[in-house]
């Protein structure tokens, strides 16, 4: 009996040179649609299903593969007399090479202005039913669902029966294949429903790249990315310049650009170990470096910086001055590339940041789970304020103090920030008490701390942080209030003439 090929793919990359090499080696082709079209324009002999199965396609091609004569061949196991007699009973043939990729959902839902009606028009049927079958019958069946495979496929065809192993291997890439398509479309739905916190969370990722190493070098790792990422994301990060990213570095990258996504004036974030080292804002980028820069000199030597405008001539001269691991922007000029790009391992990442409409979950794994929250979002405008202190704080000092809660959204807790003038002057990130974290920050700023601001990431459970701030010279607070002990803390602002501020919102961050 002649063997059989049936090929229908809605990406048709090197379909025609792969059909001709299953042509070659006496596979009888069979084929649906636009696939049939494009094989009988190139000269081959594809059979539409419709002779195969002697029944026409209708509902506007909904149904054309969903036919016992299709799955029986599919699913009938070689080695079964049984299974191979019924097929003998009903002239079906079985089928042994299976090539099917499926309808574009991703890039119809990334469509802008995609209609419902036109995502479920691309939903799949035929095609995942096809590839589970064919999957489930592995031992008889090669399946093959990506055109990279294409070669490979074809080497193991001519040598006449690919391994069961090799075909397993197949089988494997079908059922991931599947279920990222299927999560695609739960998600979709799921969205469009608007249900929270579902029965089942069902997501799906697709791999960017090996990495060398994970946060050590005994530990193995990769790097993946939504299958839909929009926005300002590290996923979609254009390298310009550099050897690869490391596991390290993208948490890095990943936790200046959320920082840096918080500015609207020319912003600049340095990271180390996923805290802030030094923020700075100014009227210039150049400026608001040089801000980020002095903040620290220490901690960002080997750093990652991220800047939200332009990186030019006059800011690039600063940034090759010291030893840098990445830095992220908007985009460079050419004169800034030329001078960043002489050191050699630096790594260039060029992100679009106007659009930051990304997944607004964050998923974090604990062994044999998944935590699921909606992503820190929050944010506060001088409105939303309240000041239960004697003294109220002066407009520069509400500016400082805005710019300062910005900052301590995204260090590790127990989290405090010193600023001064649009720059952060000390931080004191994951401590174990929260007047440890004051007395770090505090130390770091040095004389500098006398009328700066302090930021808290939660409430004070003691003045004693309050007290801490006062023998430094820290002129104004802002924390989220809500202990049972504040008016403890106020009572401590008010004997320091301190103006406090509460903005009844939280930011831990674990």
């Amino acid at each position: 009996m002649k063997k059989r090929a049936l090929l229908s793919v809605s990406d048709k990359t090197n379909l025609v040179e792969f059909a001709q090499g299953l042509d070659k080696l006496g596979y009888e082709l069979i084929s649906t649609g636009g696939t049939l079209k494009k094989l009988q324009e190139a000269g081959l002999p594809a059979l539409p299903v419709s002779a195969v199965t002697n029944f026409e396609e209708i509902l506007d091609g909904r149904v054309k593969t969903l036919h016992p004569f299709i799955h029986a061949g599919l699913l009938a196991r070689r080695d079964d007399e049984s299974h191979q007699q019924q097929l003998l009973d009903r002239d079906i043939s079985p089928i042994d090479v299976v090539v099917v990729n499926l309808y574009p959902f991703k890039e119809t839902i990334e469509k802008q202005g995609v209609t419902e009606e036109d995502a479920i028009e691309n939903i799949d049927i035929g095609g995942p039913t096809m590839l589970r079958a064919a999957s489930k019958n592995f031992r008889d069946v090669t399946v093959v669902v990506d055109p990279s495979d294409y070669d490979d496929v074809l080497a193991q065809l001519q040598s006449e029966t690919p391994s069961v192993a090799y075909r397993k291997q197949l089988a494997a890439k079908v059922f991931r294949h599947t279920a990222n398509y299927d999560a695609m479309i739960a998600g979709y739905f799921t969205e469009i429903t608007e249900q929270q916190d579902p029965e089942t969370y069902t997501v799906t990722y697709e791999k960017v790249q090996s990495l060398r190493y994970g946060e050590n070098p005994h530990q193995q790792a990769a790097f993946y990315k939504e299958p839909t990422v929009k926005g300002a994301s590290i996923a979609n990060a254009k390298q310009l310049h550099g050897k690869e990213l490391s596991y390290n570095n993208i948490q890095d990258a990943n936790a200046a650009l959320e920082i840096v996504l918080e500015y609207q004036q020319p912003a600049a974030i340095a990271v180390k170990h996923m805290n802030p080292c030094g923020v700075g804002i100014g009227e210039t980028i150049s400026q608001a470096y040089a801000k980020a820069y002095d903040a620290d000199p220490v901690s960002i030597f080997g750093g990652i910086v991220a800047l939200n405008r332009q990186v030019d001539e006059e800011t690039a001269n600063q940034l090759k001055d010291i030893f840098l691991e990445i830095i992220i922007a908007p985009s460079f000029t050419e004169k800034a590339l030329e001078l960043l790009t002489v050191k050699k391992n630096i790594r260039l990442l060029e992100i679009p940041m106007e659009e930051t409409n990304t997944n607004p979950k964050k998923v974090v794994s604990v062994v044999g789970g998944l935590l699921v929250q909606d992503r820190d979002q929050g944010s506060v405008t001088k409105e939303d304020l309240t000041c239960p202190t004697d003294r109220q704080p002066s407009e520069q000092e509400l500016e400082e103090l805005l710019f300062s809660w910005k900052v301590v959204k995204h260090v590790k807790s127990n989290a405090i920030v010193v600023a001064k003038g649009d720059q952060t002057i000390g931080v004191g990130a994951g401590q174990m008490n929260r007047v440890g974290a004051a007395k770090i920050a505090l130390e770091q700023a040095g004389e500098k701390a006398k009328g700066a601001v302090m930021a808290s990431d939660a409430f004070f459970p003691m003045p004693d942080t309050v007290e801490t701030a006062a023998q430094a010279g820290v002129t104004a607070i802002i924390q989220p209030g809500g202990s049972k002990r504040d008016q403890d803390s106020i009572d401590a602002c008010n004997q320091h003439g301190i103006a406090m501020v509460f903005t009844s919102m939280r930011h831990f961050k674990h």
